[in-house]
């Protein structure tokens, strides 16, 4: 985002926004690693694994995967997005788009929360 652009602050919500994509990449970047040891538990250690499984009824895990699905909401949004504006004109509404994707991000997290609980 450049001062041709007319975008200068990096309070600006799309700044915010890129961020949010930024950040939401290199979480789910570190989450995969433990995911996949956890899968592979499965094969190797299926006592330990069924330990791990019970574990995930604790509150504080549910809270972590609305985390997580609003991370991967979010990135998935913010991909759409950043697609958008590269194959379509730049328009005033791309403010709209992001706070958009944030919404039905946060919107996608809350209903797979709601039915975890």
């Amino acid at each position: 985002m450049s001062a041709a652009s007319g975008v200068t602050s990096r309070a600006h919500p799309l700044w915010l926004a890129y961020i949010l994509h930024r950040l939401s990449g290199l979480a789910l970047a570190l989450f995969l690693p433990l995911h996949f040891w956890v899968l592979s538990l499965a094969v190797t250690d299926p006592a330990r694994l069924d330990g791990f499984l019970a574990m995930t009824e604790a509150g504080v895990v549910k809270l972590a995967e609305f985390a997580l699905v609003f991370g991967l909401a979010v990135h998935m949004f913010g991909g759409l997005r950043l697609m958008a504006m590269e194959w379509l004109p730049w328009t005033p509404a791309q403010k709209t788009l992001a706070a958009l994707a944030a919404a039905m991000s946060f919107l996608i997290a809350c209903l797979f929360l709601m039915k975890a609980l």
